[in-house]
């Protein structure tokens, strides 16, 4: 999935998923990224889309963008980590 600006969305990325709700993206099915506590064994049966932990709903799976979803930070991610 991509964000509205055409970013690709990616594993622990903390995004705003619409005004006063921030949340971070715990999986990204369409990148085969999972984290350890989302793992492909309990998430890659929904085939797309990633899935946020979000403030104020909790785990929200999406297969488009919200309109106002955007990045706010990327994770850092390194090599062998």
């Amino acid at each position: 999935m991509r964000y509205a600006d055409g970013t690709l969305a990616r594993l622990g990325d903390k995004i705003l998923v619409w005004e006063g709700n921030e949340g971070v993206v715990v999986c990204s099915i369409d990148t085969d990224e999972y984290s350890e506590d989302y793992p492909r064994e309990a998430f890659g049966y929904l085939q797309r889309g990633i899935m946020v932990l979000s403030e104020k709903a909790g785990l929200i799976h999406y297969l488009q963008p919200e309109t106002d979803m955007r990045l706010i930070e990327r994770k850092t991610v390194r090599p062998g980590s």
